[in-house]
């Protein structure tokens, strides 16, 4: 049954391996340069209350010099993501409907093994390796990327891709193992239900996205509850770095080394989000001029945010949560399979 299972399934394998090996190759060479640029910026001796603005900039502006480090961070970020989708459409979604297109699936259930024994080996071994496929991918990924995110992550416009940031969060650490077999369960549920191929592989995609989606938007930020940081009043120099978004608020840059920000804004001693009113100062004056006059309104700033220490918790939670749907949908699949949905 497993070598079965291994001549069916050997071409992708082999051609994931491939990859991962040039990948792997790629990231071996290049990493400890990665991590020597890293030290000798001086940034792992910087901690708070110390500001680390200037090295952090140092370092990563000479990572963002070499076009290496830039191109492999990316190839690695999107292939890390992408990778479980193609799993469950690739792997998942064709593992029955080609037996049942093929109008081979009778014949190989009468193999010695019934079919719900023949669907839970295949769950279990491709599962595994379609695990493993991801989650060596992610632990190369995560060691490489390891001096980029302790920096706060890869510098993009005004702002940064950190570890939470989705696109981060969903290549690195445990999860990613989680979501490909979650993806591949799903794939097979998806087949037997359709069974067609194609469709099969492109419902696949969608609902693997949808997830995907919903689950850095909706789900993750209910995981736990955010904290708190209320300053105790913003001077001049804070204010000189303010934004003056479209709708009047303001946004004030704050310094939560690794955190995930998930509010930042600027409120009154009452409460209330302050809107910035039309006054001489701000709108004839200069920059310094109106952060001078917002000094004197008493402003505070209101962060709510995740502290850089609860992002393994993160990840195993998620990956909890992925790895229960993906048992509860395989034990669909079996129930299906026993019921005789997967015939032709």
């Amino acid at each position: 049954m497993i070598w079965l299972t291994w001549r069916q399934s050997r071409m992708q394998a082999l051609a994931v391996a491939v990859a991962m090996l040039v990948f792997a190759v790629a990231l071996g060479l290049t990493g400890p340069n990665l991590a020597q640029l890293y030290t000798t910026s001086g940034l792992p001796a910087c901690h708070p209350p110390r500001d680390c603005t200037g090295v952090t900039t140092i370092f990563l502006d000479q990572m963002k010099a070499d076009a290496v480090y830039p191109l492999l961070y990316v190839i690695g970020t999107v292939s890390a993501v992408l990778l479980p989708a193609l799993v469950g459409a690739f792997w998942g979604a064709p593992l029955i409907t080609r037996e049942i297109e093929a109008h081979t699936l009778r014949l190989v259930w009468f193999q010695g093994v019934t079919p719900s024994h023949w669907t839970a080996i295949k769950l279990a071994l491709l599962g595994l390796v379609s695990m493993v496929s991801s989650g060596i991918l992610s632990l190369m990924v995560t060691w490489w990327a390891n001096p980029i995110e302790n920096a706060g992550g890869f510098p993009v416009n005004q702002g940064q891709f950190s570890r939470f940031s989705p696109q981060i969060f969903d290549a690195q650490g445990i999860a990613p193992l989680a979501y490909a077999l979650f993806a591949f369960v799903l794939g097979v549920t998806v087949g037997i239900i359709v069974k067609r191929t194609v469709p099969a592989m492109a419902i696949t995609l969608v609902i693997f996205a949808v997830v995907q989606v919903v689950t850095p938007t909706w789900i993750r930020p209910s995981l736990f509850s955010p904290a708190h940081l209320t300053s105790p009043g913003l001077t001049t120099p804070l204010l000189d770095n303010m934004v003056v978004h479209s709708s009047g608020q303001l946004t004030v840059p704050v310094n939560i080394p690794n955190a995930w920000i998930v509010s930042n804004q600027t409120v009154t001693t009452s409460g209330q989000v302050f809107t910035l009113p039309v006054v001489d100062a701000c709108q004839s004056g200069t920059h310094y001029q109106c952060a001078a006059w917002l000094a004197k309104q008493n402003l505070r700033q209101l962060v709510t945010y995740q502290p850089a220490s609860r992002y393994w918790e993160f990840q195993w939670y998620e990956a909890g949560i992925f790895t229960a749907l993906s048992l509860l949908l395989a034990a669909l699949c079996i129930l299906l399979v026993r019921r005789g949905h997967a015939s032709a």
